[in-house]
């Protein structure tokens, strides 16, 4: 795989999006062969547009700008081009150039009826269309720069390109790239063009109206595994034989198939703006993250939560992570729920909770103060292995003749800060002796 910046366009080609490209790339881990930056290849390009233009298939238009109705002769009043220019004799184009005067270098479409122009395209099959209806497009600029179609034509055929695969809105500049290939005497590549990604109102998604969702480092700040997030892409505009959606990349190399690309456009769901972080991104990359975090072993998905805890604040040691991270492993989607789901497990002091939800279903404070104060004496003498904490605390519900969910809600909001939190009695093992008991002193003083 050949890496290639298109940085020809100076205004576009910014710092700070070049380096979120690598970074994306790096992220994803989908490495590559080669790499070049265009700008640094301006001799090759220059030098393929004069061979063309030393052949006749080229012109120089020394016209400032195309204005008038005169010039509109192509398909829909479109500008084809200026005769005046094309026309011009060789003498006197090198007369005006040597004059200094500024130009642009065009390409000199063939024109007439029968002149057809076409390709096949391994997605969307048979291409033709009329040379009549492509204008004389530009191969240099007037300041000598490269167009994007020279520039990349030349970078594909010095570098040997065997495979072409890019968007669907690039079908209609092929027809341009199969002209200068062929006036280059190069035999062009395979093309092949891929649906769109769409946002939910239609529109083609963009870095200016829609924002974060369109880059991939928003992807991996939020949490998504890399794998997981190459996985949601390959399903977007593809469907492998096999109908399955969760895939690992080596699954997916071994699937892919051109001929299995869809025609039609593909739909990136998100609600912009977003309610919460979550519904930014498409429901189908959340659910594939979290069934690619499932699949992790405890160690690995412990190492790659551990940075996220530690750069929110948390010194935690590795051992301490590894104990968490089976208890939260159902019950996180992107990495970063780490934040939430087990946030109390790293902190010294518990945020504050509402301490009515101290008090169980059908229950009071009065039952709430006794459940507390019973667990307060089972924890102080039962070994802390959850085994043996399940049995402690269930017995002592029937002591207290209650349920044991009304035993539970108690001790778990206590020492969790919530109701909704991870299996209590792993996670009072992983607390240990002195915070659990600490957590349910400051429970009792809030219950008094």
């Amino acid at each position: 795989m050949v890496l290639r910046l298109d940085d020809t366009d100076v205004e576009r080609n910014t710092e700070a999006s070049v380096t979120s490209i690598f970074e994306g790339l790096k992220w994803l881990d989908l490495g590559w062969d080669e790499e070049y930056k265009q700008s640094e290849r301006l001799a090759l390009h220059q030098k393929m547009a004069w061979a063309i233009f030393d052949q006749g298939q080229a012109y120089r238009d020394f016209t400032p700008a195309h204005t008038g109705d005169a010039d509109r002769s192509g398909a829909q009043g479109t500008w084809l081009f200026n005769p005046g220019m094309r026309e011009l004799s060789r003498e006197e184009s090198d007369r005006r150039a040597g004059a200094g005067a500024p130009f642009a270098l065009r390409f000199r479409v063939p024109r007439g009826i029968d002149q057809e122009v076409g390709f096949a395209d391994a997605v969307y099959g048979e291409q033709r269309k009329a040379a009549d209806d492509i204008e004389d497009f530009a191969l240099l600029r007037s300041d000598g720069m490269p167009t994007y179609h020279l520039a990349s034509c030349a970078d594909d055929a010095d570098l040997r390109i065997s495979h072409i695969i890019r968007g669907q809105d690039h079908l209609t500049n092929t027809f341009k790239h199969v002209l200068i290939f062929a006036a280059a005497g190069v035999q062009a590549p395979q093309f092949a063009h891929l649906p769109l990604l769409v946002a939910p109102d239609g529109t083609k998604l963009s870095k200016r109206r829609h924002g974060p969702v369109v880059s991939v480092t928003t992807y991996r700040d939020a949490g998504f595994l890399a794998e997981a997030f190459i996985n949601f892409l390959c399903l977007l505009g593809w469907s492998p034989k096999n109908d399955r959606e969760q895939m690992t990349l080596a699954e997916l190399q071994d699937a892919f198939t051109l001929e299995g690309i869809n025609r039609a456009n593909a739909v990136v769901n998100f609600k912009d703006p977003a309610p919460t972080p979550e519904e930014t991104f498409d429901p189908k990359a959340v659910w594939l993250n979290a069934e690619h975090i499932r699949s992790l072993s405890v160690e690995e998905l412990s190492a790659r939560l551990l940075p996220i805890v530690r750069e929110a604040g948390f010194p935690v040691d590795p051992a301490k992570m590894l104990k968490v991270t089976p208890l939260i492993r159902e019950r996180i989607k992107l990495l970063r729920d780490v934040l939430t789901a087990a946030d109390f497990f790293f902190l010294d002091q518990l945020p504050p909770y509402d301490r009515l939800e101290l008090i169980p279903q059908k229950g009071d404070v009065a039952m709430a103060l006794n459940v507390l104060k019973r667990a307060r004496e089972v924890l102080g003498e039962t070994e802390f292995k959850h085994d043996l904490l399940d049995q402690a605390l269930r017995a002592a519900a029937q002591e207290l003749g209650i349920k044991a969910g009304q035993m539970f809600q108690p001790i778990r909001v206590a020492v969790c800060g919530r109701k909704n939190a991870p299996p209590l009695f792993e996670t009072l093992e992983v607390l240990g002796r002195e915070t659990s008991l600490a957590r349910i002193e400051q429970a009792l003083e809030k219950l008094q």
